[in-house]
């Protein structure tokens, strides 16, 4: 099964996100968008297969946004893609690909709306906030 996690790994939204991929018993690809940032025309499609605006998928809680005054509601959505290339922190995370489907998981728990296989054990967020039970179900 072919699935791709734009992570973040301080991020515990998306440590939790990959832990609930993992628990399927697929490994993902996994890519640190940080590091390695989608281009422009990858990150548009990203968010346009999600469902979400543009406006959606950036951080506003980053420092840079305002910096950048990204507020601005004047502000192109190519303008704020160009933003979120050159800082890729103002992606938001975690974006993942399924062959079910594109979604923003935050919270962690919509990956399972996209993901096929079924969970093979329980599963608690770092929080302890339980998400998967022994029957392997949605709490």
């Amino acid at each position: 099964m072919d699935i791709t996690i734009f992570h973040n790994a301080r991020c515990g939204t998306s440590r939790n996100t990959l832990a609930l991929i993992r628990n399927t018993g697929v490994e993902p690809t996994v890519v640190d968008y940080l590091a390695k940032p989608p281009t422009r025309v990858a990150l548009a499609q990203l968010i346009a297969q999600a469902g979400l605006s543009v406006r959606d998928a950036i951080r506003s809680k980053e420092s840079v946004f305002a910096e950048l005054n990204l507020a601005d509601p004047a502000l192109s959505d190519e303008a704020l893609l160009d933003a979120m290339v050159a800082n890729p922190v103002l992606i938001n995370r975690p974006f993942v690909v399924t062959p079910a489907g594109v979604r923003l998981c935050r919270p962690s728990e919509l990956v399972l709306d996209i993901l096929i296989l079924p969970q093979l054990a329980p599963f608690n967020k770092e929080d302890g906030e339980a998400v998967i039970g022994a029957d392997g179900k949605r709490v």
